[in-house]
This record gives structure tokens, sequence and C-alpha cells, in this order.
């Protein structure tokens, strides 16, 4: 028969106190496995059992894992679940009280069959709660001095399991605290990776050099073996490799060039979505398995470049390590690629942006030699033309025209040199608008003996911009050349004048005008030049003109008058 020993009052107060007193060092102990174990020796000790076991529940309420103390062997048993046969356990887990069995001699299983089971002479379990919430049990196992766990045990550990609450969820709290700082500090460190390579992309503008960097640093950060870039081909239908970098000599494919149908590069390609593989893969007859798993690689992934829904190329790396490439791994690895994909688009406009620039300063030039070089030699045609008609009446004048045709030349000579050298014409020399306006006047009138004039501030243009003064000198040097070589006018004004915010230039002859849509349509190149120039520094040009009642240019621009300007006109 089992007796049951019980202790008086002092003998149980004082066990209490040795029990809180051992019981405080719990709430210390930050570290869930230690505390486990701590847990378990304790109650071996204030209960006095061979046994005790430490049953903790998931997030899920599911068992977890259980710890074990042997307490005559000193033997800490580890399991990361249920031990499988000891149902008897599973039934003290689901009590929602302390349960207390004198003598076992096997544990039967749910079948109600006893034979094979291991032989217990007591049990003491005890659920630990905090509030409602159920976190696991102690199971104590073979009382060491008696054949039955009392009710001063079952009131020990009771106490045990309260303490051993608090603990526990003081752990756990300080447990994920710990987690979420790593991975703050993991999100910070990955942010700056980002931001880092962000600007260090958005300074380069050579193709070769930006993905040399991004793939360097992935290799760094990543602590992977091998990287490798494939790009796009312009038909869209192919990806050539570009950049291979890393400590190992083979590739990752055996070769170089696939459709999108082909490989893992083919397939990322295709659908857009990063690819993550482990070695050995044989869906891919190019992945060169044997001699990665040679040289230790176990992951392959790939992740494409993308920029505006479009996959510009992929990115392909193998890594070593045991460790997959975790959730946020493969998120920061696809936000680097999608920089790198933003970043080739950006290096690609930019090369356009030059090949474009190129063409228009192309056209410039073409418009700055037909509007000034071009224009100022058909005056000099004109002069010696004039020339030859005087040669035999008048000498003295044909003379005249021809030293001036010289002079003229030479100018122009000057000028080409200038556009040679600087690549800009330098039609206006050191004077202001209206003095190069009056100039060009003075030849217009002496090599087409036609009746011509200027009318405009009497103080001058102060403060326009060169580059609208230029404009506008070009601009009209380009309609007295046309008036010249078809009009046949008698008589031409030139007249400028300015308005609160803008200075307008107009100019007027009697010739014998045009059809201007289809002088457009056909000739159209001085006329193109004019506007442009006009629309180049924010104006804009326009033409009047029908045949036998002459022509007008107005052409205006932006110009901000001085105050003591305002009052100018015409």
């Amino acid at each position: 028969m089992i007796t049951e020993t019980t202790l008086s009052c002092e003998q149980l107060e004082e066990r209490l106190a040795a029990l809180h007193r051992a019981s405080l060092e719990l709430v210390q102990d930050i570290s869930v496995d230690s505390l486990l174990k701590r847990i378990a020796r304790i109650a071996c000790e204030q209960a006095g059992a061979t046994y005790a076991t430490i049953g903790v529940r998931g997030d899920d309420g599911e068992m977890a894992r259980f710890i074990t103390i042997n307490k005559d062997q000193d033997e800490i048993l580890d399991i990361p679940k249920s031990p499988s046969g000891l149902e008897l356990l599973s039934v003290v887990a689901e009590s929602e009280e302390a349960i207390r069995i004198d003598y076992v001699r096997k544990i039967p299983n749910r079948s109600g069959d006893n034979s094979g089971r291991a032989q217990l002479k007591s049990l003491l379990g005890m659920p630990i709660h905090l509030g409602s919430r159920r976190l696991g049990q102690i199971y104590l196992a073979d009382k060491i001095d008696g054949d039955a766990f009392t009710a001063d045990d079952e009131q020990v550990i009771e106490t045990l399991a309260a303490y051993a609450a608090v603990a526990i969820s003081n752990a756990r709290s300080y447990d994920e605290l710990h987690k979420r700082d790593r991975t703050l500090t993991r999100r910070n460190q990955d942010l700056a990776l980002l931001n880092n390579l962000a600007s260090a992309l958005a300074s380069i503008t050579e193709l070769n050099e930006l993905l040399k960097t991004a793939l360097s640093r992935v290799i760094t950060y990543f602590n992977v073996q091998i990287g490798e870039i494939f790009l796009s081909e312009e038909d869209h239908n192919t990806l050539y490799k570009v950049l291979q970098e890393g400590n190992s000599p083979t590739g990752l494919w055996t070769k170089d060039r696939f459709s999108h149908h082909e490989s893992l590069i083919g397939q990322t390609a295709l659908n857009g979505q990063s690819t993550l593989v482990s070695l050995p893969y044989e869906d891919d007859p190019f992945l060169q398995n044997q001699a990665l798993m040679d040289a230790g690689i176990l992951q392959v992934a790939c992740f494409p470049l993308t920029s505006r829904s479009e996959v510009l190329g992929v990115m392909g790396i193998a890594t070593c390590q045991e460790q997959p490439l975790d959730a946020m791994d493969q998120q920061l690895l696809s936000s680097i690629a999608s920089w790198v994909g933003t970043a080739i688009e950006n290096v690609k406009l930019n090369i356009q942006g030059r090949r474009l620039a190129v063409l228009e300063e192309r056209e410039r030039i073409g418009m700055d030699l037909h509007d000034g070089v071009i224009q100022s030699i058909y005056a000099v045609g004109l002069t010696l033309e004039h020339a030859r008609l005087l040669l035999k009446e008048e000498p003295d004048q044909s003379r005249k025209r021809i030293n001036q045709s010289i002079e003229d030349l030479n100018s122009t000579i000057r000028d080409l040199r200038a556009f040679i050298m600087d690549m800009r014409p330098r039609q206006l020399y050191e004077e202001d608008l209206m003095d190069g306006l009056q100039r060009l006047i003075n030849e217009f009138r002496a090599n087409s003996l036609v009746e011509a004039s200027l009318s405009g501030p009497s103080k001058g243009l102060d403060g326009l911009p060169d580059s609208h003064a230029i404009a506008l000198f070009h601009i009209c040097q380009e309609a007295l050349a046309n008036i010249a070589k078809h009009a046949h006018a008698k008589k031409v004004q030139v007249l400028v004048w300015t308005t609160p915010d803008r200075v307008v230039m107009e100019v007027n002859d009697d010739g014998r005008g045009f059809n201007p849509q289809k002088v457009q349509l056909t000739l159209g190149h001085g006329i193109s030049n004019m506007q442009t120039r006009a629309r180049n520094v924010g104006g804009d040009l326009e033409i009047s003109s029908e045949p036998g009642l002459g022509t007008t240019i107005m052409v205006w621009m932006p110009y901000v008058q001085d105050t003591d300007q305002k009052e100018n006109g015409a």
C-alpha cells in the first residue's frame, strides 16, 4: 500500500521559501533554452523526482518541444516534438488541472494495448498557464524517496508553474524583440545597400561600368561565388552574356546566348519572375551541374532586370552557402535587379540623347552656315554682278564694287574660320542688335539697289540676351536674302519695337509675293531655319504673303525691358 507523507506547516513554508528564491532566478533568464532547462532542474529538486520534462507549445498551440532532465545521470534530452509512443503525456497535456498518478506499471497506448511500454513508479503532471493561455506542461516521474508524489509536491510544483509561466512569457517576448531587432538591422543594412547602389548607378554613364559595379556589390554583400548578367538583344528574343564575375573560373551555363524559351535565363526573361533552384537541377540541360557541384555550389538563382514592365536582361548568381537564400534575400535581390534595369534604361536613353544632340548640333551648324556664310557669299555674288554691269560705263564704280566684294569675301572667310574654330557664327562682332541690323540694311541696299530702311528703339535694346539678338539678326539676314533672290521688290522696311514682355521684328517688302504653303513644301529651307531660330529662344515666326501683294515676316521673342526703355517704340 502506498503511503503519503504530509509535511508540517514549517516544512512546507521552508520549501516554498526555497522555491521562491530559486524561482526569482527564472525571471532573469532571457534565453528560452536555458530557461526550460533551469525549470526542469528546479522541478526535480523541489519534488524529489528522478525525471523532469518540460513541454512547451508553439504559436499554433501544438506541442513543439520537450526538454528532459535525468537527475541521476545528469542528462539533458532536447526533443523537438512530442516523443512518439508516450500517449500518457498527451493525456496529461490536454488536462487543465494537475494530475498525480501513484503507480504506473506500463503506459498504455490509445488502443488499450500496454505491451512493450516503459514502466513508471509515479507521475505528476502540471499545466503551465498564463491567464487563459496554455504555455506548456511540467512532467515529473519517479519519486526518489517515496512511491508517489504528494499533495505538498503538487502545491510546490503548481507554484513553480506560475513562476515558469511568467518567465517563459518574458523570455519569448525578449526573443521576439531580439528577432525584430535583427530583422530591423538587416533591413537597414539592405536599405543602405540599395541607397549606395542607386547613388553609384545614377552617376555612371557607361553600360559596362554600370553592370560591373552592380554585380560586384551583389557578390560582396551576399557572399556569392559566381555572378553573370545577360542582356536582351534588340530583337528582344535573344539574350547574350555580357559579364561574369566571381571566384570560380567556370561559368554557370554552357552557352553564352539563349532564346526566351531556353534555360533558366530564357524562362526568367520570358515570365519576368525570379527563379531559385538547388543543385543538381536536371530541368536545365545547359546548367553545368557537375562542374558547379564540384566547386561546392549548392544553389543558383536568376532575377529579371526590369524597367517599366519590360525585361532588359537577367542576373544569375550561384552560392555555396548551406543556408538557402531566404525571402528577404530574394526580395532584396529582386529590388537590386529592378534598380539595375532602370539604370540600364537610363544609360541607353543618355546614349540616345547624346546622339540626338549631335544631330541637332549638325542641323544648327548647317542652319548657321546657310543663314550666315552662304548668304554672305550670295551677297558678294550680287555685288560682283553689279560691278560687271558697270564695268564699261562706270569703271570707277565697278572698281569700288570689286574692292567691296574682296572685303566681303575676307569677312566671310573670317566667319568661316570662326565656324571651324568654335562652331558658332560671329556675325554681330562687337555690335548691338540695332547696329548689326543697320549693317545688313546698308549691305542689302548697296548690293541690290533696293530702297531699304530700319526703324527701332532710339536707345537700342540693352539687356536683350545674346541668343535672342543673334536669332533676330540671322532671321533678318535670311529675309533680306530671300527678298534679293525672289521678291523683285522696290522697297523694304525692317521695323523693330517692344512690348512689356516681347521684342518684335517685322520685315515688309512690296515684291511679287508668293503662296506660303507651296513655298514651305517645295523650297522651305530658309523659312524653316527662321522658324527654328525663333522657337529655340521661346518665340515664334509668322509669314503672310499673297502673289502680287508683297510679303511680311513677323517674329517675336520674350524680352523683359529695362524701366527706362518701356516708353520706346518703333
